[in-house]
């Protein structure tokens, strides 16, 4: 089960060159439901997500890059390319959460730069381990608009965006 969080950003961290960066390409085989196929650096998977927006079903499987490079071409729409950060979050952060469930748990941004045909569209997205803890979520300063009930800021709509 997948459960996370969308966010725009109001400005980027200062010093987000201190954070581990992925460089990712995905494409959509299908948008409903959602089977993709991501490159991510120099690992290659096949992922299906069930319906919903904040929590939903997933399912990832490895693929290589041979099967990567067939399937491409078979995807529609956009091609999705964007930098990764992974930016650490303190706890604090949900102050309900229930630390026996989530003891393993270390709360993440995964901060997505997209890149053509989306230059400017900054997400922050943060997964939890329970929809009780994402609800009690308090999002830093520098997040902006909750956009996590928006069907246009999924990944898999934006590959259908025409331009």
């Amino acid at each position: 089960m997948e459960i996370e969080l969308k966010f725009t950003v109001k400005k980027l961290p200062d010093d987000l060159s201190d954070y581990p960066c992925r460089i990712i390409e995905q494409a959509y085989l299908n948008t409903n439901p959602v089977i993709r196929i991501r490159r991510e650096d120099d690992r290659y998977y096949l992922t299906y997500k069930g319906e919903g927006l904040m929590a939903r079903e997933e399912y990832n499987l490895p693929l290589n890059a041979e099967a990567y490079a067939h399937l491409l071409p078979k995807a529609d729409g956009n091609i999705i390319s964007k930098k990764r950060y992974l930016i650490p979050l303190d706890r604090s952060c949900c102050p309900k959460d229930d630390a026996a469930q989530t003891e393993n748990w270390q709360p993440v941004v995964e901060l997505d730069i997209f890149a053509a045909p989306f230059d400017g569209l900054i997400i922050a997205e943060v997964e939890f381990p329970s929809i009780e803890t994402a609800h009690a979520f308090i999002p830093p300063a520098w997040f902006d608009k909750d956009v996590t009930n928006d069907p246009a800021y999924h990944n898999s709509n934006l590959s259908r965006r025409v331009f």
